[in-house]
């Protein structure tokens, strides 16, 4: 009788069989990765924003409700092939989405699937998630072969990716895309792919897709790869480095001209929503932080310069201070800290630009228009700060670090559950709301189904902007055209072309086939006094027949 097989054999026991730490890493790490970003979705967005065929949530006068509505009219727009740009709003001169804080990216990889989607497809619910998804992926690469033991590596992502910063973007989706900052960094520090023009080109054209601050972003550390590639390479080297650096300069201007980016006007107020110098422990508002005290001394600013840190994470800078100071560095981590400081260069220039607030000339003021909203700019020097922070850490032994991190996270979780709170409120209406609530009227379906166009009088939607986009939303679902549109920038052509449909308006000549919304008080012209119409508070002039 054959005898079982014995540890001698090279086989033990299954009972006793110890198990493999790196089969335990391999399906831990995957399921963590979406697991982390799925409880802090919950925790700040209600999760039936995750439904596609779910938009009344978003066209509530808000950033995001742009950011739908203008990816609605591209799919809708059957003209718009593939030029990132739809004259379903601001007809008949049209808008990049670009400018509609849509995701140029994203809309084009939905547009060949748009005859398949819902008629009030929205895609903003999924994409928070999936930036969350990436800022961990991404935090993980850069912690994993750094620290001691997996508690203090998941701590260390979850402190690393999901920062205050990044909540506070909530009204404007496209700016989560935190990940491409970590993806920069994470280029920078890799010794294989820090010096392939690919890997960067594929990054900078990813992003310069999604949004122009975080291209500017992105570009900063890029340009720092170039610069020491540039200070310590032969002359070979440099020539082949400036080669490289053309050619990205070249893509990221064909990438501009194909976004759509010419001659929108300038706003001519950068540093308006500069960075206050308070703002790493300032939250601003009250509600935002649970053990910190917030004030807003000038409203708006402290919420494009919002870069408060968190309870948690600023008893990390203490305890990294004094952990420094303490335990000697592996070679490891020293080679880390000396690449990071060769972003100094480029972090400074972010950091200045983003607390600046001073009167600069005018040609300064156009010049820096694409980052007008500069307190963003700061976003990469914060990253950076807590990888160095946490890098610090991960000097301890794994339990002690572990205990520590995980000891902090929990500190920044009860801080925040505050903000979590306020941000998750802004959802509210995916859980129950309906799809429409400034046009609830009966009467507006059958008059836009029935109009060939719509305008707004006066030309500036802001007035009511949930009005507007409730109405333009069913116009587009109708596939008809509407003259106006709330833009991140505007050209001069659209300026005066309002100028003159409004001329037009005052003086009676009126678009046959047009139905006009009347946003705001104006004298209606004499002829039309019988075709005007109350809904909702709102008055409407119907179309008139077609010559």
């Amino acid at each position: 009788m054959a005898s079982l097989p014995s540890a001698v054999d090279g086989f033990a026991p299954v009972a006793a069989r110890p198990a493999d730490p790196a089969m335990w890493q391999r399906w831990i790490a995957p399921v963590l990765l979406l697991a982390l970003p799925l409880l802090a979705f919950a925790a700040f967005f209600h999760l039936e924003t995750l439904r596609i065929d779910n938009a009344g949530w978003l066209i509530r006068a808000s950033d995001n409700g742009e950011n739908a509505l203008g990816a609605h009219a591209y799919w809708h727009d059957r003209a718009a092939g593939v030029s990132l740009k739809t004259h379903l709003l601001n007809a008949p001169d049209g808008i990049p989405v670009l400018f509609t804080d849509s995701n140029p990216l994203l809309t084009l990889l939905v547009k060949p699937f748009a005859g398949l989607l819902p008629a009030d497809a929205q895609f903003v619910g999924p994409l928070i998630l999936c930036n969350f998804v990436l800022q961990a992926l991404f935090a993980w690469l850069l912690l994993r072969r750094h620290a001691p033991g997996p508690l203090a590596l998941w701590a260390g992502v979850v402190l690393l990716a999901f920062p205050p910063t990044l909540m506070n973007r909530f009204i404007h989706v496209n700016l989560m895309a935190h990940w491409t900052i970590l993806a920069a960094l994470y280029l920078f520090l890799d010794p294989v792919r820090r010096d392939r023009l690919g890997w960067w080109a594929a990054l900078v054209a990813v992003t310069a897709l999604i949004h122009s601050y975080l291209l500017v972003m992105v570009g900063a550390i890029w340009a720092s790869t170039i610069l020491v590639r540039v200070t310590e390479g032969s002359g070979r080297s440099r020539l082949v480095t400036m080669a490289q650096a053309a050619a990205m300069l070249v893509l990221v201007g064909l990438l501009a001209i194909w976004l759509g980016v010419g001659d929108q006007i300038a706003a001519r107020n950068f540093g308006q929503y500069s960075m206050p110098l308070d703002a790493l422990w300032n939250p601003g508002l009250d509600h935002f932080s649970t053990l910190l005290p917030g004030h807003e001394p000038t409203p708006g600013r402290y919420f494009e310069g919002f870069q408060y840190m968190g309870a948690g994470a600023l008893i990390l800078v203490i305890a990294a201070i004094v952990i420094a100071r303490r335990v000697p560095e592996a070679p490891r981590q020293r080679a880390v800290r000396e690449r990071l400081r060769q972003l100094a260069p480029a972090l400074i220039v972010l950091a200045i630009l983003a607390v600046t607030r001073m009167h600069l000339p005018p040609f300064l003021q156009v010049a820096l228009d694409p980052v007008r909203a500069s307190g963003r700019l700061f976003w990469p020097i914060g990253y950076v700060l807590m990888i160095v922070l946490l890098l610090t850490v991960y000097r301890l032994p794994a339990r002690r670090s572990g205990l520590l991190l995980a000891g902090l996270l929990l500190i920044q979780l009860l801080d925040l559950t505050g903000m979590a709170r306020a941000v998750r409120a802004q959802s509210q209406d995916a859980a129950s709301g309906p799809m429409y609530v400034r046009t609830q009227d009966p009467r507006w379906q059958p008059l836009i189904a029935g109009s060939r166009s719509v305008a707004f009088i006066p030309g500036d939607v802001t007035h009511d902007l949930g009005l507007f986009q409730e109405v333009a939303w069913r116009a587009i679902n109708a596939g008809h055209p509407v003259s106006n549109v709330y833009a991140a920038r505007t050209s001069g052509e659209t300026l005066h072309r309002l100028r003159l449909e409004r001329d037009a308006f005052d003086s009676g000549a009126l678009v046959p086939g047009r139905l006009y919304v009347i946003q705001s008080p104006v004298p209606l012209p004499a002829k039309a006094d019988h075709r005007a119409i109350a809904l909702d508070g709102v008055t409407v002039l119907a179309p008139i027949a077609h010559r």
